[in-house]
């Protein structure tokens, strides 16, 4: 693992030493690798539903349905 120096706000390093304090975490290390494992997962999903809009905004108009047509497509797609 590599090895870091970073400069916190004093705001952000209290609520590290709670977390430790609290056994939420058994480091201030361990919290940040956490934290910024979060962000990367919430990264990749917004990344994934970008993708789907632009796939969706992509596809063109879609064809006029009713909710029974909807259903009987969807069922259609999902082999039910």
């Amino acid at each position: 693992m590599a090895r870091q120096t970073i400069t916190l706000a004093n705001q952000n390093d209290e609520w590290l030493k709670q977390q430790v304090a609290k056994e939420e975490f058994t480091s201030k290390s361990e919290a940040v690798n956490f934290l910024i494992q979060q962000a990367r997962k919430q990264e990749e999903y917004h990344e994934f539903v970008r993708m789907k809009i632009e796939l969706g905004e992509n596809s063109g108009i879609a064809k006029k349905q009713t909710k029974d047509d909807m259903l009987a497509e969807f069922k259609k797609r999902l082999n039910v």
